[in-house]
């Protein structure tokens, strides 16, 4: 049908990824554009009743994966925490604790963050929930509203890489690794971004104290102490799911289950579970597994036609002869994703890329794919607070209203760039901050 065309395989496969390209800046749904493009592409290459077979069995077999429960599951829970309210004490904690610091409200706020991170796999609603507690705090004691604002919409990235993060779970169905290994290795790049994010803080409110003002009201070591008692939700959670998953008691895919379970039943014990709290949380993890899917699917798909077109072997063949060394690659890739990120939400740039890079990736001995897991998650999470997207920006802004322009936001995140970059850097020249916890495992 298509034979006048004169192309061969290679060519198809290329122009699909163009034409795909040019859907997404289009600004079709990239979940769409992915299957739209991968379906018309394997009917080119081999017949409609072909691309219509592959159609219907890739989702099925995809979704029919045991491992990707802990999708869902992970998100409930995340979801159940936040509409019950079970992380409210952590910024409440850290604030008592940490007040006395130079920028001790926005410390604060990044230690709340990093906590909240370990009940929820998403940025985005760890910026949310942090947003809704922490801004108006700040603002109340006089915080510069670029600084208040930046630091919670940057403080939110941490959600992704503390596990449970749904961008690793994916990673490693995607790449074939050990959840439980990304998993761990995704602390030592948190916690490393959390340290360069209080750094800067400390450093810009030492610097120009107008912009955090010190905190007059003092807590005393009671209230302290009772402010670190309110956390214990969190701190049950956490030791319930992780202690078990890295005690060797259940699976990554189990410990989402437990997780969820044990939201539930700790909201219930605090009395903040309700009908309403219960409905939203159901919705939104309903919601949001929808669409992760329908872009891995279309991921799935998108592999496939490269595969059959040819494309794939094609542009790894060229990297490959072009000659560049390890970290030329690497170089490279930052930049792409950083470049992505600008514009693509990080799960669609991660599973739009991926079918392409796996294949170079697996053939350079010189590269773990558990420390590339970890730092992808990292790039991609820089894209969600670089303009013009910068989607965490766009939270705050939802949670803020007119108090604060987008563009103060956006100028509330340079400095905190910066430090993303020296982290990105160090996490590159001395891989083991990653790859250290998961040889434990081994």
């Amino acid at each position: 049908m298509f034979d006048f065309l004169d192309l061969s395989r290679t060519d198809i496969g290329l122009i699909g990824l163009g034409v795909l390209l040019l859907l997404i800046l289009l600004r079709m749904p990239i979940g769409i554009a992915l299957i739209a493009v991968s379906f018309v592409g394997i009917w080119v290459l081999l017949n409609l009743k072909a691309a219509w077979g592959i159609l219907t069995a890739v989702p099925y077999d995809f979704g029919a994966k045991w491992s990707l429960t802990s999708v869902p599951m992970f998100l409930l829970m995340g979801f159940c925490c936040y509409h019950a309210g079970l992380t409210r004490g952590l910024f409440d904690a850290a604030r008592k604790w940490m007040s006395g610091l130079p920028g001790g409200l926005a410390v604060a706020t990044v230690f709340g963050a990093a906590g909240f991170s370990a009940v929820t796999g998403s940025s985005v609603a760890c910026a949310a929930a942090m947003g809704r507690i922490a801004v108006p705090e700040m603002m109340r004691n006089n915080y510069d509203p670029t600084l208040a604002t930046g630091t919670v919409a940057v403080a939110g990235t941490i959600g992704a890489l503390i596990p449970p993060s749904i961008l690793l779970i994916l990673f490693g169905i995607f790449a074939q690794v050990p959840i439980s290994k990304l998993f761990i290795g995704g602390v030592g790049a948190g916690l490393l971004t959390a340290v360069g994010y209080i750094a800067v803080i400390m450093i810009r409110a030492k610097i120009d104290p107008k912009i955090a003002p010190a905190v007059l009201e003092r807590a005393t070591k009671r209230e302290k102490i009772m402010a670190v008692a309110d956390t214990w939700p969190v701190i049950l959670l956490v030791i319930g799911v992780f202690g078990g998953l890295f005690g060797g008691i259940f699976t990554p895919t189990e410990a989402g289950a437990v997780g969820a379970f044990l939201a539930f039943v700790i909201a219930g014990l605090k009395g903040s579970l309700t009908r309403s709290t219960t409905r939203q949380a159901l919705i939104e993890t309903i919601q949001t597994t929808a669409a992760i899917f329908v872009i891995a699917i279309g991921a799935n798909l998108l592999t496939r036609f490269l595969a059959l077109s040819g494309a794939s072997a094609f542009l790894s063949q060229m990297i490959l002869e072009i000659g560049a060394d390890t970290i030329t690659l690497l170089i490279g890739i930052a930049i792409l994703y950083l470049i992505l990120g600008m514009f693509l939400e990080p799960l669609g740039a991660m599973l739009l890329t991926i079918p392409v890079l796996l294949p170079i990736l697996r053939d350079n001995p010189e590269i773990s794919m558990i420390w590339f897991g970890v730092i992808l998650t990292k790039f991609l999470e820089i894209g969600m607070i670089t303009p013009p997207i910068g989607l965490n920006v766009f939270v705050i802004k939802g949670v803020v209203g007119n108090l604060v322009t987008t563009t103060q936001i956006f100028k509330g995140i340079i400095y905190f760039l910066l430090a993303d970059l020296v982290v990105v850097a160090l996490l590159m020249i001395f891989p083991q901050i990653i790859l250290f916890l998961p040889s434990l495992l081994e």
